[in-house]
Order: C-alpha cells, then sequence, then structure tokens
C-alpha cells in the first residue's frame, strides 16, 4: 500500500470556509494518490460494477415428503417426555405424604398419554414393554390445528 503524505493548512486564506479548506486538502490527497497508484479518481468513479452470476439453489429431492434437506436439524438435541398424567397438590397436602402414599392422577385408565417434545404436545400414545423396559406406541399424531389451539 503506498503511503501519502497530506499537508494540511492550519491558516485559512481570507474569505475561504474551513469546507473549502477540506475539498482543497481532498484533491490534494486525490492528485497524490493518482500520481502514486497511476489511478485518477475520474478512472474509479467510471469503472463499471460487475455483480457475480451464482448458480440457482434448489431443494435436493432426498426422501423428504417437500423435498427438503433436513441433514443440518438431524443433530439437534430435543426433551422426550411421556406424561402419565398430572395432579394440584397443596403444600400441606405434599408434607402429608409418606412412603406408601398414592397420588391420584388426572388421566383415567386406557386413556393415552401425552408424548411432549420440548414441552410441547405431539402425540399421543400407549405403554408397552419391550424388552423388560418401558415404551410407547404413538397413536395419534397432534395435528398442527390442535398445537396451535393448546398455545392459546
Amino acid at each position: 500500500m503506498a503511503e501519502t503524505n497530506v499537508e494540511k493548512n492550519e491558516s485559512t486564506p481570507q474569505g475561504a470556509t474551513n469546507e473549502n479548506q477540506e475539498t482543497i486538502t481532498q484533491t490534494k490527497v486525490e492528485s497524490s494518490l493518482s500520481t502514486e497508484t497511476g489511478v485518477s479518481s475520474k478512472e474509479d468513479s467510471q469503472s463499471k460494477i460487475k455483480i457475480p452470476k451464482f448458480a440457482e439453489i434448489t431443494p435436493e429431492k432426498k426422501g423428504g415428503s417437500a423435498g427438503i434437506n433436513l441433514d443440518l436439524l438431524l443433530d439437534v438435541p430435543l426433551q422426550f417426555t411421556v406424561e402419565l398424567g398430572r395432579v394440584n397438590l397443596l403444600l400441606s397436602e405434599l408434607l402429608q405424604m409418606a412412603q406408601g402414599s398414592v397420588i391420584e392422577l388426572n388421566k383415567l385408565i386406557g386413556e393415552p398419554f401425552d408424548v411432549l417434545i420440548n414441552n410441547k404436545l405431539m402425540a399421543r400414545g400407549e405403554i408397552v414393554v419391550v424388552n423388560e423396559k418401558f415404551g410407547i406406541r404413538i397413536t395419534d399424531i397432534v395435528s398442527p390445528q390442535e398445537r396451535v389451539e393448546k398455545l392459546g
């Protein structure tokens, strides 16, 4: 990069304003740069701007229902919760509990359990046992309309 020396006259000639002084200084810098680089400011302002052309971006057809590539989202961690039921208790009721106490939940036997993903209701299912571990069989996926109704 070329080094530029700019002289700035501190005294303003009679009748000249600071704006005129700045214009004179700018002209000195431009002429100094054009001498060092061989390019004048007029050539810079008249040069054409070239706009790059890029290939059109199209969604990949990779097994998705809408042909959208979801590979970037496959490693996003989600919290998966199966909710057996809920109950509201007073603090006094909670303090009276001991080993063997039974808490009655709001779900009935045979009623599907809620499947929450990141604490949002996404599906319902029934509890099953697989290799001596609990699991859930999805019986119903919550519609987008029902999800919106739950928000309100």
